[in-house]
Formats: C-alpha cells, structure tokens, sequence
C-alpha cells in the first residue's frame, strides 16, 4: 500500500479530572488513512473515537504518540485534514447566508479574489454535493437536516482538502437521508481520492461505507481488519457483540437483549483488557494483562487472549 497520508503512531490522551486524577479516553492507538480509502472506527459512546478524530484533526495535542500529515504541517496541515461534525446546524453560522459562508473560506485560503470569485466557486461547490445555486442566498434555518450536512461537506471541500474526518456524520439525519450522505461522501472520496475516516456506532453502515473497520473500547483500539472480516469473521468478544446489537430481522430479538452492564470508567479502569469485566469468555489473564496483537490473516487483526500465541505458549 502507498505511503498514508495521515498517520497516528502510538498516541494517548488523558483529560485532567481533578484531584490528581485523569480521564485516559484514548490509550496507545496506532491508525493509518490512504489516499482513496475509507476507514471506518466503531465503538459505542465513550470508546474515544471522537477525541481521536480531534487529535488527529489537531483539535487536541496527543499527550503521547504522534500525529503525521505527511507532506503538511502547520497552516497547510490545517486546510488538508477537515472534520465533519455529527450536528450540521451547529456547524453552521445561522446568521449568515449559505454563500457567505462559502465564500468566506474560498477568501480565507486564497482560492478567490473577488465576490464575483467566491460566488462562481461557492456554486459549484454547491453543484457537487448536489445542491442548486439558489441556495446560495438560503440561511442555514432554511434548510433539511441532510441539505445542511450537504452544505457542511462543501465548506470542507472549500479548503481542497487531502482528509477528511467525519464525526458520525449521518447519525442526526432521517434515517431516509442517511445512505444519500454516504454515497455522496463515497463519490467525493473516489473523484478526489481523498482519505477518509467515518466514526459511527452502526457497524452496518460501517460494512457498507468503508474498505477497513478499526474496533474501539474504552479508549483502546481491540481489533482491525477489512470491513468484511470484522463483520463475518469477528474475533474479539465485544466485537461480536457489536455484531448481535445491530438490527437484523432474521435473528430473534433475545438474541441481542444480553445485559452487559455499564462501560467502564476511564479515570479508573480495570487492569489488563478493559473489556474483562464485561466479557462473556475473560480468563484470568484478561484481568491481569492488556494482550499483544495477534495477526488472523490478510490484515485482519485483534487483541484478545483467546487468539493469542503467547496465552497458547
């Protein structure tokens, strides 16, 4: 594979909590984006995939670890590594119309001159994300949920950027929006081959939309590999379970309805593998030791004990 385009390597963040204490969200995670590729990071809420997508959207310095924009730092780094946010009106100013808003970023970064300028190229902008120029004169107010996402992804596009980082970009839109979002976002990365991260909850829409899935739990990355391995062959328990919870008609509803209890606490977590008190199949070791990688073939990898060589050994 070519050289990413951006990379993590071995970064961590803890958030101060008071009373000498710290919130460790994000723990030794390594991730790499390629040019024309969709990786997508599952997890449920508080697993650290959004504090993740701001280190890497330089929102957050890592505590540890680096973050690399191969080929950009400093301002350029900020133009090519664009984040999409989860609520597309809160992106947006409601104060101004849709064609200031484009426009003001075409003039920011110095890819128009004039009003006539911003106004032809906010246009097209518009014309990209399938939107007609009328709404140009629009304010944000105006708009569908899915026509002011549309807008958010132009603004990004402004910037002629190299990345781009969505935030659970669809989980706020009718449900009736949500694949036209993704197949727009699929075409955009294709025509610009542009390397992308979609973060979501719904591992369905992850198989759909992405090439890789990267698991998240309790701020530490658990298993990895091409979406159809991790959908069809998982390896780690919570992985599987992410799999039962997803709707499917076919399966019995007691078949997802297993109580697992409460996530753990990041500013205290369990020792060993985080997920061990909630795993149906944790060994002693679990609760004693965060396991090593293990390789399952073709890319596809995880950190479980049970897979594990060195448990074997």
């Amino acid at each position: 594979m070519s050289e990413p385009v951006l990379e993590a390597v071995h970064v961590s963040k803890s958030f101060p909590a008071g009373r000498g204490k710290a919130v460790h969200a994000v723990q030794d995670v390594s991730l790499s984006l390629h040019a024309g590729q969709t990786i997508a990071l599952v997890g449920e809420s508080g697993s650290g995939k959004t504090t993740l997508a701001r280190i890497l959207a330089r929102y957050y310095p890592p505590t540890s670890g680096e973050v690399k924009l191969h080929d950009g730092e400093g301002a350029t780094y900020l133009r090519q590594v664009q984040l999409i946010f989860q609520d597309p009106f809160a992106s947006l100013n409601s104060v101004h119309r849709i064609g200031y808003i484009l426009g003001r970023v075409l003039r920011i970064h110095g890819h128009a001159r004039t009003k006539a300028e911003a106004r032809e190229q906010a246009a097209e902008l518009l014309r990209r994300v399938n939107l007609p120029e009328t709404f140009l004169a629009k304010f944000p107010h105006e708009l569908s949920g899915g026509q002011r996402q549309r807008v958010v992804i132009a603004r990004a596009l402004a910037v002629r950027p190299r990345v781009l980082l969505g935030d659970e970009p669809i989980s706020m839109l009718d449900v009736s929006i949500r694949l036209d979002i993704l197949n727009l976002l699929a075409r955009l990365r294709d025509e610009e081959q542009l390397a992308m991260l979609y973060i979501t909850h719904d591992i369905a829409s992850a198989r759909y939309f992405a090439d890789e899935i990267r698991v998240m739990y309790a701020g530490q990355m658990i298993e990895g590999g091409s979406a159809d391995a991790i959908t069809e062959t998982p390896r780690h328990p919570y992985t599987r379970l992410l799999l039962a919870s997803a709707p499917d008609p076919d399966r019995p509803a007691e078949d997802s309805d297993e109580d697992l209890g409460e996530p753990p606490s990041l500013i205290d977590p369990p020792p060993g593998c985080r997920f061990h008190p909630r795993c149906p199949v944790a060994m002693p070791v679990c609760a004693e030791r965060f396991p090593p990688r293990s390789e399952q073939g073709d890319g596809h990898w995880t950190h479980c004990w049970l897979h594990s060589a060195e448990e074997d050994a």
